[in-house]
């Protein structure tokens, strides 16, 4: 399709302990690649990615990723003891019940979390 996100390169020095943390948060599955290099697909099968060393952790606010979770608090604590942080806690998206997060892995990349309106 036109226009979708299918493919994300994620800065990590440690790509080993990258990849434990996106697995462990949001059960992204790891596998090594053809040519040696560990990659990811997202929960959807939708969108795959690797780690790449060559590049310095996304920090600052720029483009913004956003990965869609159940539920912002659940995700925050687990990110927490899983070494990251919290760099944005849950904010509302007006009356929507709707909400965002901004959170950092423990490489330093920053990502946004998205928790949909309960039914």
């Amino acid at each position: 399709m036109h226009g979708k996100i299918c493919y994300i390169e994620i800065p990590a020095q440690d790509v080993e302990a990258s990849a434990a943390f996106y697995s462990k948060i949001f059960g992204w599955s790891v596998r090594t690649r053809g040519d040696g290099a560990r990659a990811f697909d997202d929960a959807t099968g939708a969108v795959s990615g690797t780690w790449v060393r060559e590049q310095p952790p996304n920090n600052t606010p720029r483009m913004l990723t956003y990965v869609m979770v159940d539920s912002i608090s659940d995700t925050s604590r687990e990110i927490l003891a899983a070494g990251g942080r919290v760099v944005k806690p849950y904010t509302p998206i007006g009356s929507s019940g709707a909400g965002f997060a901004i959170i950092q892995d423990p490489a330093g990349n920053q990502l946004g979390l998205y928790e949909e309106p309960r039914a």
